[in-house]
Formats: C-alpha cells, structure tokens, sequence
C-alpha cells in the first residue's frame, strides 16, 4: 500500500489478496444508522467500526470533547480482533467523502500501521463500479493485539498546548468545520457556536469534487497558505473527526502529517 487513497477498482482487484476491509459509515443524527446499512450490504469480507463505540473513548463529563480518542491498547486489541497484522493491507470506507473513515486511517497510522488507505468515493464509488456486495456480519480470524510501540507516533496537541499555539506566529491552527459553523452563523451540534480565536478556516468537504478527493496539485494550492514544517499546522474541527480529512488530504497532497488537536471544539469550550 503505497498511496493513502485507493479507487474501487484497485480495492476490487486487491480483494483477492485478502486485505483488511473496515466498513466506518455513520451518521452523527443517527448513531445506529451506518450499522444497518453495513448489515444489509457491504464491501465482502469487511468488518463494521462505530463512530461512537469503536473509533472513539469513552466520554468524560466536563472534560472531554464528544469523541476522544480511544485508548491505544484497547485499539490496538480491537485491531487484533479484527485480524489485522503488521503486514496486512487495511483499506477504510464510508458513504461522506472519507470524512469518519479518515479517522480510522489516522488512528491506524498512529498505531504504527502504514499500510492502510481510504476508499476514493466510498462505498457509493464501489457501488458505481457493480463491485461484490455482502450482507450481515462479519467473522475474521483474530489475531495478536496489534503490537505497540511505547507512544503514538502521530503527533497531537491537548488543550492547553493549542491555547499557547494559537497565539505563536510559529504555529497555524486550523478549523476543518464548515464555513457557517467556523463563523458561529449556526450550530448544529455543540452547545456554543464559533471557533477557537485566532484559527484560520479550511473547510474539510472542500478537499473533495463529486464526492472524491481532489488531486494532489489542486490540494497543494489549497494548503499552500499554511506554515511550510506540517506539524506546525494544527488542524481541528468539532469533535477531532473531520479534522483527519484534513490531515489525510494534506498527507496525500505532500507525503508528510501534520499536527491534530484532537478534542477540538467541543473539549476547547469545556475549558474556556
């Protein structure tokens, strides 16, 4: 796996060499909703993460964000589960652009794991192409919990750290929310509308055309603004999420990771 995104047609002929499949469709309005729609028709062999139960920890009243990340080892042991080795391809998908599956590819990269990339288009692109589908649930054979290092190897920043950052010429923070969000016209989600003082605004669904990601010379001009070392771009968004779109975007236009604030919006207006 050589490239962050893959079309559905390498993932069709890559089937056959059985890669790790991880179906991460969800809607934030119905938590239950990208469930069903896995237990009715999926990629073959694929397993289901879930926002909320698997791709995220477990929320702490007053002083977490609403999807905190997981716990490296109970990742690490879901992986394992799942079937997932140090030298199996993994390969991620949802129906939003990438926009939860980008969170798997990135907690998979922080867990060491390289070979892992998302599904240009998603499962609507697999279905334009009439790929296999599957239903009901998915068994594979477990494995060893993914074997950790002594710390993530992607680098994040707490609170504390993006309210000094914010203020550092050094450093650019960056909300991946939508504009209306960004500038407080609504709030959908969270209990206080606007954005961390002193961030800039990239819009994570603007790394897309047609539902699939842009090319990589039309995402280096979109970042083309932000400081020139990647981790001294911070990117953040309502709940750490989306913002991995960002991120996975900006990895794919320049081959390097920058920095994540992972419990965002949401843990920055617990703290204010």
């Amino acid at each position: 796996m050589t490239t962050p995104l893959i079309s559905a047609t390498e993932l069709s002929d890559l089937l056959p060499e059985n890669p790790l499949v991880l179906d991460c469709r969800f809607d934030l309005t119905n938590a239950e909703q990208g469930r069903q729609d896995y237990l009715e028709s999926h990629i073959p062999g694929a397993r289901y993460l879930h926002l909320n139960e698997d791709l995220s920890g477990e929320i702490v009243p007053g002083q977490t964000g609403r999807h905190p990340l997981p716990d490296r080892g109970a990742f690490a042991l879901l992986m394992g589960n799942c079937g997932l080795t140090p030298d199996r391809d993994v390969v991620v998908y949802d129906d939003k652009g990438g926009g939860i599956a980008a969170r798997a590819w990135w907690l998979l990269k922080d867990l060491g794991h390289d070979r892992v990339a998302v599904l240009d288009g998603g499962y609507p692109a697999w279905e334009a192409i009439a790929g296999r589908t599957a239903w009901g649930p998915e068994l594979d054979a477990a494995a060893e919990p993914y074997p950790l290092a002594s710390e993530g190897t992607l680098r994040t920043c707490d609170r504390a750290q993006t309210e000094a950052l914010r203020t550092d010429d050094a450093y650019r923070l960056i909300d991946s929310r939508t504009a209306d969000r960004y500038s407080g016209e609504v709030e959908p989600i969270d209990p206080v509308a606007g954005h961390i003082e002193g961030a800039v605004n990239l819009p994570w669904p603007e790394n897309l055309r047609d539902g699939k990601f842009k090319t990589k010379e039309e995402l280096r001009e979109r970042f083309a603004d932000l400081k020139k070392e990647p981790q001294q771009n911070v990117f953040y968004c309502g709940s750490g999420v989306t913002a991995c779109h960002n991120i996975l975007a900006y990895y794919y236009a320049f081959g390097e990771l920058p920095a994540l604030y992972p419990g965002s919006w949401s843990e920055y207006l617990l703290l204010k």
